[in-house]
């Protein structure tokens, strides 16, 4: 009987990496260099010559690689995001009225108003 040989698959799970890019930044990247692909093709239609594009072009497209690498490199993977998302969390809480933790009985109220029409009252 012959054994069987399994390959095993070590990078499940992994986020994508793409010469030191991670994660959603290869996304950046490339929607960065599309952009100046079509302010490229503007700059031109429009009658700019073409080395005075290639040069604006080629700064601006440098200023995307270098900040899209040093994105990637000071948040990682989901930092960008979690900070994002944490600018949004309010600082403090104020209630000043205690009603919205108190139990209303009234109609208004689902889980009471159900129970009562069906007859379960506790």
């Amino acid at each position: 009987m012959e054994t069987s040989v399994y390959q095993i698959n070590k990078g499940i799970n992994k986020s994508i990496e793409f010469k030191g890019l991670k994660a959603q930044y290869i996304w950046y990247l490339g929607s960065g260099i599309v952009a100046l692909l079509i302010l490229f093709a503007v700059m031109y239609l429009i009658g700019i010559p073409s080395l005075i594009c290639v040069a604006v072009i080629a700064v601006a497209g440098t200023i995307v690689v270098m900040k899209t690498y040093g994105m990637s490199k000071k948040y990682g993977e989901y930092g960008m995001m979690k900070m994002l998302a944490g600018k949004q969390v309010p600082k403090v809480v104020k209630i000043s009225d205690r009603g919205i933790f108190l139990l209303k009985n009234d109609e208004s109220d689902g889980k009471q108003a159900n129970k009562r029409k069906q007859g379960i009252d506790r």
